[in-house]
């Protein structure tokens, strides 16, 4: 792969401003160690000239009819489907996941800019008649302004074209910064929209190995208006604080803890397959990822016999290769940390019934994992996992399984599997979730409004709720 030519992708008459500083930094193969591309390290000096272009055009880009916004979006998702095989080789590259996962992150990201295109024009408000009799009420919605993305790096292009989509729509211009661990497709994502015709100064993208440092004057300054963020919770809280002296517009997707919970006259087959959709998408590195599985005691020994079978099925291998299902985790850093959540896990009484050791050889390769009798004290069952290791334990009845699917600080999916009517309605009520999946192992759906509550987050994305986040209401008195 080449070193990429599209750095902080401030558009000045079609031309490209480099990095002030000429730093760079690699980006490598999680899967080989390879060095990919070398890109320019962004400076604070650079988040501050991206925010000039930023509030500079923001007034026009506001005003720019909403069928022209979404026109330019059309144009950027018929862009990203013509070059889908090279976004998904850049992803499964820098990211490591399969190339097959890759593809179809392709599809669910480029969905998020025809979603926006067509919410562009629907954009909406309205009017009434004040209950006095004395005049109209008129309540119109505007873009809240310029706009900081932070993005992670699990889904380099689909957690990108969530917040760039109805940013753009809603008519605000937007600076996105990078994970620094997958920048390769957001570069090229900036290349499709220079392409699409988005105006010089709208979008602007800073990779960096110094978020803090790039984002702190940026958070400061008065021109900024929202922050929306992807990542581990405690980044989020920290991006909250430093938003709060402005007041800034918030929007925080943050780390999850799913329970997986099987009950008794569940079809277990098809919890099965929910189980390896909920937990092996992405190789397990998502933040809807079940991490903890509840099954009901009368079934737990087959379901936990089926499970074992399908994970010891997964081909481990580079994402680029033939019949891979499950590629590297994205660092040895976050490889170390899975592994001693099940060192920590065994040490306090769980069964591993297969994998849970570190390969020999090249990249950051973990095999796929299952725990058993997991204990309550186990740090497996309090920490977000993000990595291919199933810990189960059991339960006795439905209180029980909902007290222990809720006993988390996080809210951001749950998963049951039930063919219980009654039970399905009680116990979607009961999660203290954001996101419910009832017999299904994947929820993620660009219709849908995505988001959590407790420590995983505030704000949606997606569905007609997405757009809001970009959007004041103003009321007029008439």
């Amino acid at each position: 792969m080449s070193t990429p030519l599209w750095i902080t992708q401030l558009w000045l008459g079609g031309a490209l401003t480099d990095a002030s500083t000429g730093a760079t930094f690699p980006v490598e193969d999680p899967a080989t160690g390879e060095l990919l591309a070398e890109v320019a390290d962004a400076s604070p000096a650079d988040g501050l000239r991206a925010l000039d272009l930023a509030a500079e055009v923001q007034a026009s880009w506001a005003a720019t009819p909403p069928r022209e916004r979404g026109e330019i979006l059309r144009r950027a998702f018929d862009l990203v489907k013509e070059r889908a095989d090279e976004f998904a080789r850049t992803i499964t590259s820098e990211m490591g996941k399969t190339l097959a996962e890759a593809h179809g992150e392709v599809n669910y990201g480029a969905e998020f800019l025809r979603w926006n295109a067509e919410e562009a024009v629907r954009i909406g408000g309205r009017t009434a008649t004040s209950p006095a009799g004395n005049g109209r009420i008129l309540v119109t919605k505007e873009p809240v302004g310029p706009v900081l993305a932070v993005t992670p790096w699990n889904f380099p292009l689909a957690m990108a074209t969530r917040k760039i989509g109805p940013a753009l729509a809603a008519g605000c211009t937007i600076i996105v910064k990078p994970a620094p661990e997958t920048p390769l497709t957001m570069l090229l994502l900036g290349q499709v929209f220079a392409e699409a015709g988005l105006p010089a100064g709208v979008l602007s993208i800073l990779p960096t190995t110094d978020a803090a440092a790039l984002t702190e004057p940026i958070l400061a300054d008065p021109r900024l208006r929202k922050v929306t963020f992807t990542g581990s919770t405690g980044v989020g809280k920290l991006l909250v604080r430093q938003s709060a002296d402005r007041l800034l517009r918030t929007s925080m997707e943050l780390g999850g803890n799913a329970p997986f919970v099987v009950f008794a006259d569940a079809d277990l087959d098809a919890a099965v397959d929910g189980a390896m959709a909920a937990k092996m998408r992405n190789g397990g590195e998502a933040c809807t990822a079940a991490n903890r599985f509840y099954v009901a005691e009368d079934v737990a020994e087959e379901f936990t016999a089926k499970l074992v079978v399908r994970m010891e099925a997964v081909k481990v291998g580079h994402g680029l290769d033939d019949g891979t299902d499950l590629g590297p985790l994205i660092t040895s850093k976050q490889r170390a940390r899975v592994h001693e959540l099940v060192l920590d896990a065994v040490e306090r009484g769980a069964r591993l019934l297969t994998g849970g050791e570190i390969p020999d050889g090249p990249g950051t390769f973990y095999p796929p994992t299952v725990l058993d009798r997991v204990p309550a004290d186990a740090r497996v069952l309090k920490e977000e996992i993000f990595g291919p290791v199933v810990a189960l334990t059991t339960f006795a009845d439905e209180d029980e399984a909902v007290a222990a699917a809720n006993d988390t600080d996080y809210g951001l999916a749950a998963y049951f599997y039930t063919r219980d009517l009654d039970r399905t309605m009680r116990v979607a009520s009961a999660l203290r979730s954001g996101m419910v999946g009832v017999n299904r192992g994947v929820i993620s759906d660009v219709a849908a409004p995505f988001g959590g509550v407790k420590e995983s987050g505030f704000g949606r994305e997606g569905g007609a709720e997405g757009i809001e986040e970009y959007l004041e209401t103003k009321y007029v008195a008439l």
